[in-house]
């Protein structure tokens, strides 16, 4: 298939990580192989230039795309702005064109109670989530502008239910959603799409997670009705193909539930 052939995707937080299974464990991978099958050119941002260049190796190998790897990491310590302009500023240099802004990338001290998180990892969250997607989605608005793209963004039933021990991760996330809201009612004059999905998906970072903080796992990960988690490229990534499609135009604005095999809620 070439749904997205000549098109151009950001997506941040897309190094190749898998699970103990040796499955896909990223959604931000998955989504990346989503739209290589689509025949998109993709900007892959990271912390982990280890993990991007194994997702560049692949994807490029298995479907014959072009990967853009940049080692990018928003946080309190960092110039952001000059970070994600960095990013956009390559991504025109490679490929004249932005049409998707997917922003996946979050790190997050999920499981450290609100009484005893610290300043540092409440930033941990702030930065790497809310400021990242602020960055980007003012940095590539007019690129879009151009190109009548699409903004994909991701938050969390953390936010939505508030989940034990998930403070920061949970208020970063809801001020994402948002975020999202305003620039879904701002940026419609000018044909941009702009969705929030909130995903439960299996990923090596819940892998993680269950092992590390078993309470607050058995606390906030209930099983979907339809008895799976989402698969990070086949329910979630499909979705994102589909948001940037012009089909999907009149979901601007929504929130996206995507549980486990169930499909869409908005």
């Amino acid at each position: 298939m070439s749904f997205l052939k000549g098109k151009t995707a950001i997506i941040t937080g897309a190094g190749r990580a898998v699970l103990s299974d040796g499955r896909c464990g990223s959604i931000g991978y998955g989504i990346a192989t989503a739209y290589a099958k689509e025949g998109a050119n993709l900007v892959i941002t990271g912390r982990n230039v280890k993990k991007l260049e194994d997702a560049k190796e692949e994807l490029e190998r298995l479907y014959g795309i072009s990967v853009l790897i940049v080692q990018a990491d928003v946080n309190a310590g960092a110039d952001n702005e000059a970070v994600v302009a960095n990013v956009v500023e390559k991504a025109m240099e490679a490929f004249g064109r932005i049409d998707v802004l997917i922003n996946n990338a979050q790190a997050s001290a999920s499981g450290v109670t609100l009484a005893d998180h610290t300043t540092q990892q409440f930033d941990l969250a702030l930065y790497s989530g809310l400021y990242a997607a602020f960055y980007y989605m003012k940095a590539c608005y007019p690129h879009l502008k151009q190109t009548k793209g699409t903004v994909i963004n991701f938050a969390s039933g953390a936010g939505l239910f508030g989940n034990f021990g998930q403070c920061a991760y949970a208020a970063a996330k809801e001020g994402i959603r948002g975020l999202t809201r305003v620039a879904a009612t701002e940026w419609a004059k000018d044909g941009i799409n702009v969705n929030i999905i909130c995903p439960l998906a299996w990923t090596a970072q819940l892998e993680q997670f269950e092992k590390a903080y078993p309470q607050a796992f058995q606390e906030n990960v209930k099983m979907p009705p339809a008895g799976h988690y989402g698969d990070s490229e086949r329910e979630i990534g499909r979705v994102c193909v589909q948001l940037a499609s012009e089909d999907f135009k009149y979901l601007t604005g929504e929130t996206l539930t995507l549980e486990g095999g169930m499909g869409l809620r908005p």
